[in-house]
């Protein structure tokens, strides 16, 4: 189920701080790890951009919206809602905002709260296949690649 996020809402709540020069950069590597590591899509959306910086970017798995100075993160992330109509309801909006929760539930969204997706999110980022900057890989991924690439698996000798 892909992701909306309040990525100002969500960034207090890793321990991270908004006046941060790199605050949205940094959530945003973090989301793409995230979306790399759990097969997830996201769209992150934050507001107060320079006119000069607003849009939306595809970086990966990972969508960020800025949205510019005057024009608050909660209305992109409703218009998108709204823009969505019945998909919404495949959708999770994270946020800790009670009129974007209201609006996300009227349209059958599923609404976790940033403090909540933080915790989720830590213990994705701490797991094992973090340890040491090392990727474990599953042996469904390796099946999986060698379904893609042809490949056969080689039997072990013993």
């Amino acid at each position: 189920m892909p992701y909306l996020i309040d990525g100002h809402n969500l960034i207090p709540k890793l321990g991270m701080r908004l006046d941060a020069l790199d605050d949205e950069s940094e959530l945003i590597a973090i989301l793409q790890e995230f979306c790399r590591l759990e097969r997830r899509q996201v769209e992150v959306f934050f507001d107060g951009a320079p006119s000069s910086q607003a849009g939306t970017r595809k970086l990966g798995a990972v969508t960020a919206t800025f949205s510019p100075l005057g024009s608050p993160a909660d209305n992109a992330i409703r218009n998108r809602l709204k823009k969505l109509g019945k998909a919404a309801k495949n959708y999770t909006v994270v946020t800790s905002d009670r009129e974007v929760q209201s609006s996300a539930r009227v349209l059958q969204a599923d609404v976790v709260s940033s403090d909540e997706f933080a915790k989720s999110l830590k213990q994705v980022m701490n797991s094992p296949r973090m340890a040491k900057g090392e990727r474990v890989v599953s042996k469904e991924e390796v099946d999986e690649w060698m379904k893609m690439f042809g490949g056969k698996k080689k039997e072990t000798e013993d």
